[in-house]
């Protein structure tokens, strides 16, 4: 059997899609359609079941998918490592996305040095979990760092850190409020405070005010800005109380340019996962990266 068709049948398998394997094949997607087609008359079943978006395997399709993803990989790392003979030229860049504000204070700094002494050449994204996760499966990325789980076989992803939501306001808000009537009164104390965050549905706030204070937040935002770097330049400035991951704000409450209004027992935590596909990647800095960025969490 063609080995070009089963590695076609695992990357479908695999994205839950024609298009998506398309691109990580960087094959055109009737080439795609025809080589699963051809697949299918040759072990006369069928494999997969189109759906509205994308496809879905069969029984017959699972059981295929693991018997032969173990060889083809393995097939995969033999061809990827090459020979005496094999090309010189450079590694392409690994593609890392994630939310920006975790890849300027976490990430970037941590790979600064593979960056400069290991030969690592980066291309890095930003933008929303969500979409930063199609991109991963459409093959637009190598790795991302998610602040939601990824669903799906299409994604593999391990807990990388924890990040902890801190309640957050300039001294002179603090002063007014009084941290003692926080404590006493919780969310009714903060009435009059401007609230500041980057979307007008409130994400990080939401969470908070149901963890923390057992209500549900229904205050109109005074300022949202799209960059919870940019919230925090903000509150620091006085425009009035957000929530932040303790990662982004420890500095400013170190040296007092921010103050936590409440430090409560159980504060809301979000896990930040490090995704990306199943199967032999063609660049071998992602396992250095990722092993990397673990080692690196653990002082997060």
């Amino acid at each position: 059997m063609d080995l070009q068709l089963l590695r076609t049948f695992l990357a479908v398998h695999r994205s839950g899609s024609f298009t998506a394997a398309a691109q990580l094949l960087r094959l055109s997607q009737p080439t795609v359609t025809t080589q699963i087609r051809a697949l299918e008359r040759r072990l006369g079943y069928a494999l997969f079941e189109r759906l509205p978006r994308g496809v879905a395997p069969t029984s017959d399709a699972n059981d295929l998918a693991a018997r032969v993803a173990g060889p083809l990989d393995d097939l995969e790392t033999v061809a990827f490592q090459g020979g005496p003979g094999r090309s010189s030229a450079p590694t392409a860049p690994l593609r890392l996305a994630g939310p920006a504000e975790l890849l300027s204070e976490r990430a970037l700094p941590a790979l600064a040095p593979l960056v400069a002494e290991e030969g690592l050449r980066l291309r890095v994204h930003t933008g929303l979990a969500d979409d930063l996760l199609e991109g991963l499966r459409a093959g637009r990325h190598d790795l991302v760092l998610s602040s939601i789980r990824p669903r799906g076989r299409a994604v593999l992803a391990e807990p990388l850190m924890d990040e902890e939501f801190v309640l957050v306001a300039a001294p002179v808000w603090a002063e007014k409020v009084g941290l003692p009537r926080v404590r006493r009164q919780g969310c009714a104390a903060l009435c009059g405070v401007p609230l500041v965050t980057y979307a007008d549905d409130l994400p990080i706030a939401r969470r908070y005010w149901r963890h923390v204070f057992g209500v549900r937040l229904t205050h109109t935002p005074e300022l949202t800005v799209p960059d919870l770097r940019s919230v925090l330049a903000a509150v620091v400035n006085g425009a009035g109380a957000t929530v932040l991951p303790r990662y982004l704000c420890q500095r400013a409450l170190l040296e007092g340019d921010l103050v936590a209004l409440l430090e409560p027992e159980d504060p809301p935590f979000n896990t930040v996962y490090l995704a990306r596909r199943p199967g032999v990647t063609d660049n071998p800095h992602l396992d250095l990266v990722r092993s990397h960025l673990a080692r690196a969490a653990r002082t997060w």
